[in-house]
């Protein structure tokens, strides 16, 4: 059984989505999870977990309300409010909310740099950790410094980066592999084996991606990796299937209980521990 750690569901009908600009136009419409059934048929793919795209709590209880294979949620909550841990208890309190796995921001999205490393997003943050659940960091090179801040922060926090902190695999990236030994050093983080296609570009084929996916492996070991597919933002460069398939080569050479760790395992412990089966 394989568990996908990073999906998203969207429908910009029911509201504004900023980053959807022309450059993704293909997927600038609804993904439900009728869809993310067809897309995983033929998988092995069993349990997934539905990623925030947007800053809106109203999002955050749609997925909530989604049905299997959804079994968790990485949700979204103003973390520089001065209430957070009551918002994550009203959160939790209503339908679905025990299936709230973790909290995102996209950082990356932030006019300032360092805005993970402000005194109220730690605090915020904080109230998260205490909550036992956990931060994703979606982050590139420019909001490094303050992720890793954040983690310092806040280490009794679990954290997981996003997307392999989002290397430039397109024109290359040769700071990457520090940026990844950095944040490998820490035991609280974790990190996903994901987005790497779209960030390769359409020509991904051409590109070492394959290797971006052993690196990750090897700085942070197959018990603090786990596969994400980044559907549907991954169709832009290739169909589920083949995104699954190419991560599997790409750690072919892992042993299968080292495998089960990437597939399934980890994704397990970090979200779904406490998490309710759903049928």
């Amino acid at each position: 059984m394989i568990i996908d750690a990073h999906h998203h569901l969207w429908d910009p009908a029911d509201r504004p989505y900023p980053w959807m600009d022309d450059s993704v136009a293909p997927i600038r419409r609804r993904f439900d999870v009728d869809d993310l059934r067809r897309a995983t048929a033929g998988t092995d793919v069993r349990r997934t977990i539905a990623v925030q795209a947007v800053h809106d709590a109203d999002e955050t209880a749609w997925l909530l309300a989604q049905p299997a294979p959804v079994a968790g949620v990485v949700g979204w909550v103003d973390l520089t409010a001065s209430d957070v841990a009551d918002r994550l208890a009203s959160i939790r309190s209503s339908t679905g909310g025990d299936r709230l796995v973790g909290i995102r921001h996209q950082a990356q999205d932030e006019p300032d740099p360092a805005w993970l490393a402000r005194p109220e997003v730690v605090r915020g943050v904080r109230a998260v950790a205490s909550a036992g659940l956990a931060f994703d960091l979606l982050v590139r090179a420019r909001e490094h410094e303050a992720a890793v801040a954040l983690v310092d922060a806040v280490p009794e926090g679990s954290f997981v980066l996003d997307h392999a902190g989002k290397p430039t695999i397109d024109t290359g990236d040769p700071a990457w592999p520090d940026r990844v030994r950095e944040l490998a050093a820490r035991p609280n983080v974790t990190c996903k084996v994901s987005g790497l296609l779209t960030e390769a570009g359409t020509d991904w084929r051409e590109r070492p991606v394959a290797r971006y996916a052993r690196i990750v492996v090897e700085h942070f070991g197959p018990d603090r990796s786990l596969f994400g597919s980044d559907w549907p933002v991954s169709t832009l460069a290739a169909g589920y299937a083949e995104v699954l398939r190419t991560t599997g080569d790409a750690l072919a050479d892992l042993s299968s209980t080292e495998r089960d760790a990437v597939f399934r395992g980890t994704a397990k412990r970090v979200y779904l521990a406490g998490a309710p089966t759903q049928t």
